[in-house]
């Protein structure tokens, strides 16, 4: 059986159809969306019957049902063997998808096994499709997770040990830099959503500069701006403190005397752009646009911060957004920001 004529004369409704079976299989093979893709696909192949089963064999049918005990035998036997298998006016097909075994899809009818064989390539696509949106999504999220595990010990111990130096000495100073602490601490490791605004990021990075004033004394100086017509726009969560920190600790720490961090936030046109700049030691250009590129970050905090943060951004925003690092040894380090004032679908 071949797709009906007028399918073939006019492909636009064929290809629309394809893609929203596509979209109802991205969970897979159960539910209502994937009962949505049966009566699609069986309309769009002209088959009299269509099944979609699961790996527990759990069928959802479109159109003629094949008789229960004969399909009930041969989906069996397919599910156990991984090979296809056919009865009288019924075949089923094997899904394999990445190589393993998802479920099956059962035909009822006069159907060609090359046209069935069309239909289940196109469950199996749609089915690898969904694995690898999964696969990214959970991949974000794991970067989300690391970020927010990142808090490095260093920085924890030193501004507890001031905090508690100050208990005696000076109490309500110490009693704020615990507070500012929690705060810190909560931002960074609780859980949140995707995306927040940009004025949370800049109060996280405004409390984290405050305990690292308090770590490095009078060896930071720090200056923080922001325009008010950007403190709504949406960003990825975490994406600020990470750059300032990596500005401390790498540009201001290893120097000698007094350093200065600047976090300067303004809009361009419909765009967002935020500036975190060092005074520091700075970098040799190669070595920056390999820390971008995730050439370097194995084993260097300052290349995991800034990899995952340049790829988080231009996964949600696209090729023109993202870092851009501008340094030189001996001059400092800028890592700008760029993200678009408005982007559907991006909200805090």
């Amino acid at each position: 059986m071949h797709l009906r004529p007028a399918s073939r004369a006019d492909p636009l409704p064929v290809l629309a159809a394809a893609r929203r079976v596509t979209d109802d299989l991205r969970d897979g093979l159960t539910g209502m969306p994937a009962r949505r893709a049966a009566h699609r696909l069986r309309r769009l192949f002209g088959f009299p019957g269509l099944g979609l089963a699961d790996l527990s064999g759990s069928l959802m049918w479109s159109g003629r049902p094949g008789p229960d005990a004969v399909v009930a035998t041969v989906l069996d036997g397919v599910l156990h063997s991984e090979e296809p298998g056919s009865a009288p006016d019924v075949l089923v097909l094997p899904l394999h998808v990445r190589d393993e075994l998802a479920g099956a899809l059962l035909v009822v009818g006069d159907v060609r096994d090359a046209v069935a064989a069309q239909a289940a390539d196109l469950v199996v696509q749609a089915l690898e499709r969904g694995r690898l949106e999964a696969s990214a999504e959970q991949a974000a999220q794991a970067e989300l997770r690391a970020l927010r595990a990142e808090m490095s010990p260093h920085f924890v111990y030193n501004a507890l040990t001031v905090i508690a130096s100050l208990v005696r000495s000076d109490p309500d100073r110490a009693r704020d830099l615990m507070l500012d602490f929690a705060d810190y601490t909560r931002y960074s490791l609780a859980r949140h959503g995707e995306y927040t605004v940009v004025a949370e990021e800049f109060r996280a990075i405004e409390t984290y500069l405050a305990l690292q004033k308090a770590v490095l004394g009078e060896r930071l100086r720090v200056q923080v701006r922001v325009a008010p017509e950007i403190l709504a726009v949406a960003v990825p969560y975490l994406v600020l403190e990470p750059l300032v920190e990596n500005a401390i600790r790498h540009g201001i720490e290893p120097r000698s005397g007094t350093g200065q961090v600047q976090v300067h936030g303004q809009a361009e046109g419909n765009d967002c752009v935020i500036f975190v700049e060092d005074d520091g030691v700075g970098m040799d250009p190669k070595r920056a646009a390999d820390l971008l590129a995730g050439r370097i970050g194995e084993d260097d905090p300052a290349g995991l911060g800034l990899a995952n943060v340049d790829r988080r951004l231009r996964d949600v925003y696209g090729a023109w957004y993202g870092l851009t690092v501008e340094t030189e040894v001996g001059a400092g380090t800028r890592v700008i920001v760029r993200v678009p004032r408005f982007q559907p679908g991006v909200l805090p």
